[in-house]
């Protein structure tokens, strides 16, 4: 993420030339129309930076998603949604927090479970989203849609790692207090 970070950075340090490249190039030309023609490409760049740094956030957030669903990190899983936000999967569908809270806490326990009544171990999971598409839908609103594949990790050499799943989603998200948060996801559309 941090080399993400550093190259969305160089970016906008390029962008945030434009305006001042701009005005250059008018050097010389009446000043009114240059000043006018500054501002708007500096508004555009502003605009360009926002949306390289909330594309960076969405990034970021869907890898938070990932890895606190595979730790089995219920907190964690619980604070990348918003207070009423919900996972779908076909006709199943948990909203709220505390309810995906309690989905995740619900797996890890049932694992715990399990292996203390001496059944074989299972394999871990590893989520991961692919080919995906951000959709502004206005400054504090987007659309991510996705390809996903859930891998079963392998156990030794006659359990080796394996495709579970795969399937697309439609993620809504919403910006709270800053913050990119999943509203709703659905792994399961019927479109």
């Amino acid at each position: 993420m941090h080399t993400l970070k550093r190259g969305l950075l160089a970016v906008c340090v390029v962008l945030a030339g434009v305006p001042a490249m701009a005005a250059e190039s008018h050097a010389g030309h009446d000043a009114q129309p240059a000043q006018g023609m500054q501002g708007m490409q500096g508004m555009q760049g502003m605009r360009m930076m926002q949306e390289f740094q909330d594309r960076a956030a969405i990034e970021d957030l869907m890898w938070r998603y990932a890895r606190a669903l595979d730790s089995s990190d219920a907190d964690a899983y619980a604070a990348v949604y918003t207070e009423d936000g919900q996972f779908g999967s076909g006709a199943n569908v948990t909203k709220g927090r505390a309810a995906l809270h309690k989905m995740v806490a619900d797996l890890k326990q049932g694992r715990i479970d399990r292996e203390a009544k001496g059944e074989p171990k299972r394999p871990g999971t590893l989520h991961m989203v692919t080919n995906h598409s951000i959709s502004f839908k206005d400054a504090d609103h987007a659309t991510y849609n996705a390809y996903w594949v859930t891998m079963f990790t392998a156990l030794g050499a006659d359990t080796p790692a394996r495709v579970g799943a795969v399937g697309r989603s439609v993620d809504e998200l919403v910006r709270v207090n800053g913050s990119w948060l999943i509203k709703s996801r659905n792994v399961t559309p019927q479109d």
